[in-house]
This record gives structure tokens, sequence and C-alpha cells, in this order.
């Protein structure tokens, strides 16, 4: 199991135990509004999520959307990973943080790890990332790990074009 520790976090995996937080996570507005509406509306839901999300992942890739909780408490602030999307050729960075955490340096502190991990327990070149056009805030974000846009991608059947960033390490 995965577990990633950086100044002021701690990276691991999700278990069943986490469906309240995870609950919460995927109904916060800014969640649905720059990622989607999951559907996840009671904990029945968050634990299906769960099993089909992040844990089916982790033992197809041994990889997937970790909980990133703070390191002083342990407390849930957000979720970082790596993901392997079938339309997508490289796996695909990915991370989202309850509001209130937001701006203090945690998705850039998290996501490095993360890279780094990619990079150097996934000897991964290229690392994507898939943003909402609209989402300044994650593209200044990525532009700052070393991503660079390099196009568009939509989900099969869905018709919003999302911005496609990559990192390539030479």
């Amino acid at each position: 199991m995965v577990e990633l520790k950086t100044e002021r976090l701690t990276i691991r995996g999700f278990s069943f135990v986490d469906a309240a937080f995870i609950l919460r996570l995927l109904n916060e507005p800014s969640f649905i509004e720059n990622i989607a509406d999951k559907g996840v509306r009671n904990l029945d839901d968050a634990r299906r999520y769960l099993r089909e999300g992040p844990l089916a992942s982790y033992e197809r890739y041994g990889f997937g959307l970790w909980r990133v909780g703070l390191k002083v408490d342990d407390s849930p602030i957000g979720m970082a990973g790596l993901l392997k999307r079938d339309f997508l050729d490289d796996i695909d960075l990915g991370y989202a943080l309850l509001p209130e955490f937001c701006g203090a340096g945690y998705a850039f502190e998290a996501l490095s790890a993360v890279m780094e991990y990619a990079r150097r327990r996934r000897n991964a070149k290229r690392v994507a990332a898939i943003v909402n056009q609209e989402n300044d805030s994650s593209m200044k974000l990525l532009r700052r790990l070393g991503f660079e846009q390099c196009g568009t991608a939509r989900y099969p059947g869905e018709h919003t074009e999302l911005s496609l960033w990559e990192s390539v390490e030479e």
C-alpha cells in the first residue's frame, strides 16, 4: 500500500472508513463544477464509489486516487493521485481538496509528492492531466508543476472539451 509523506501531509490509500469524507468531498460545489457529479448522495454511494473507483484502481494498476490528510492529526483534506483512463495514452494526475484547504499550498505539496512517486516508483516518463477549461487555478498549478498544455480531450460520449496537459521527463 502506498504511503507518501510531505512536510505537512500524509498521502495513503483510501479505505471504507473514509466513506463519510468521500460523501462530503464529492458533494462540494467546487468538485461538481470542476470535476463531475459522481452521484454520491449517501454513505452507501460513497462506499460504492470507493469500491469501484480508488480501490478497484489499486487492485488493477497498483495506484489510484489517494487520501490526503494533515500530518499533524491525520484529518482528511482531499485526494490526489494517478488515474489510468481508457481514452488517454498516459497516466493522469488528479486531485481535489475541500475548499477550506485551497490556497494554502496543499495541492502543490501533495501533487509534487505524487509526481515524484510517478517518476521514481512507476517510471512514468509522461504524465497527463485533464482540466475543465474554466479552471484557471488548476491550470496555474499544473504550470507550476512543470506541465504544458498540449491540446484537448473529452470523456467518451461527452461533448465538453477539457484542456489536456502533459509533463514529460527527459
